[in-house]
């Protein structure tokens, strides 16, 4: 990881309390034993950095867990001929790098900040001993990977199934579920660029789409970012399949 800054010492971490609450917080860590979350943070190394760095490159070793405090980090796949396909955008509060972790293996895909970025990076060496003396915590890990597998089926289907508008529906209500409380839109920051690479479509179609249901109070389009106003709308076009794109 070029230009990331990392932090890690013996004992206690240094880090504050907020920071913290990333890894406590989090359905897979928040049912441990105040000594045993003790222990996990002292594996943490926290890193920081700048936008476009690369964390790790599809076919590397699977050695750590990652966690994000801050930013968004983007997980794609890219082909011979230049070609990228972006698979998943992960925020703050979020885990990924599990499976290359938990299986030995090597990565699947490329990981890249896609802000700036402040990460908490557990190492397998100690991560996996430590999920062997946690046998409910290597129950929630089953059910993340199994989350993972629903997940990958549900992009399956939607590339082979659905059209443009039913794809693009489905991409924005899952980037902007973490959000649906917030009572004036759920808000993405994304790129038109991004989203193309996401639903595997051309940024020209993306945006004709984008502006047509602008004009129906459906979204609304900001720099880098798109607020999804009326998430049961664009739900009806994913459960129609949708052949509305005008």
């Amino acid at each position: 990881m070029t230009g990331a800054t990392i932090e890690r010492t013996a004992g206690t971490p240094p880090f504050s309390s907020s920071k913290l609450s990333v890894l406590r917080k989090h359905p897979y860590f928040a049912d441990l034993e105040p000594e045993a979350f003790d222990q996990l943070c002292r594996y943490a190394k926290h890193i920081t950095l700048k936008r476009g760095t690369a964390i790790f490159s599809k076919g590397d070793p699977g050695t750590s867990l990652i966690a994000v405090i801050s930013g968004t980090v983007k997980i794609s796949i890219s082909s011979p001929d230049g070609r990228n396909a972006i698979l998943n955008l992960i925020g703050a509060g979020e885990i990924f790098g599990e499976i290359a972790l938990l299986d030995g293996l090597s990565r699947t895909a490329d990981a890249t900040a896609n802000t700036n970025c402040e990460l908490f990076v557990i190492d397998r060496r100690e991560f996996i001993p430590f999920v062997r003396s946690q046998p409910t915590l290597a129950m929630k890990f089953i059910e993340l990977l199994c989350a993972r597998l629903r997940w990958t089926s549900d992009q399956v289907e939607q590339v082979i199934l659905q059209d443009l508008p039913g794809r693009l529906a489905s991409a924005l209500l899952r980037l902007s579920d973490k959000h649906k409380r917030e009572p004036q839109g759920r808000t993405i920051s994304i790129t038109q660029q991004e989203i193309s690479e996401m639903v595997g479509m051309t940024r020209e179609s993306i945006n004709k789409q984008l502006r047509v249901w602008a004009t129906r109070g459906l979204v609304r389009l900001e720099h880098g970012a798109i607020v999804v106003l009326k998430p049961e709308a664009l739900q009806e076009l994913v459960e129609a399949g949708s052949s509305d794109s005008e």
